[in-house]
């Protein structure tokens, strides 16, 4: 989260939930609160506060952070993805510093479904990927890693809608929902 602050952009790629910079509360306390085993409730509302606070990140600190988000269409599909969570991602997606795509299932290969990634650049041009997993979390700077993911992440974002495309595909949805 240290790199992520000092970051001059982020390309995210998430398979299963929507990424913390984009969550509402309400999501995010879902899927804080389902844990297992449980959290104690002050464990749950730090770490929710906390992820709020994260969000500072999409409209500060001058100048802008460059953020890119690739989301699977199954997160849009989740339960827990309500309508507000839906017009939150419409409301980033519309921010001058985010660009916002779905992966549609008709577009999705084998290594868009190994899960969520995470490429940083820093102020000093020093990339680093990150890669998360039920269990563990790898943070790497090694040049290999670093353009793997970055490969990966480039051929996800060919196959994903583009951001007007997104946009139409979340409004379909909302509407879907209604």
């Amino acid at each position: 989260m240290e790199r992520e602050r000092e970051a001059t952009s982020l390309w995210w790629y998430e398979v299963a939930l929507v990424p913390g910079l984009l969550q509402t509360r309400t999501y995010a306390q879902a899927l804080i609160d389902n844990r297992i085993p449980p959290l104690d409730e002050e464990t749950v509302a730090e770490r929710v506060t906390a992820r709020m606070e994260r969000q500072a990140i999409l409209t500060g600190p001058k100048p802008p952070v460059g953020l890119s988000f690739v989301i699977y269409e199954a997160v849009l599909r989740s339960p827990l993805v309500d309508e507000a969570q839906l017009l939150r991602l419409l409301e980033a997606s519309r921010m001058r510093n985010v660009v916002l795509q779905v992966l549609p299932f008709a577009q999705a290969f084998s290594d868009a479904l190994m899960g969520p990634m995470v490429l940083v650049e820093g102020r000093d041009h020093e990339r680093l990927a990150f890669m998360e997993g039920a269990f563990a979390s790898e943070l790497s700077a090694d040049p290999g890693v670093v353009s793997r993911v970055t490969e990966r992440l480039s051929m996800i974002r060919t196959r994903a809608l583009d951001p007007d495309e997104t946009a139409r595909f979340i409004e379909r949805t909302v509407a879907r929902r209604e």
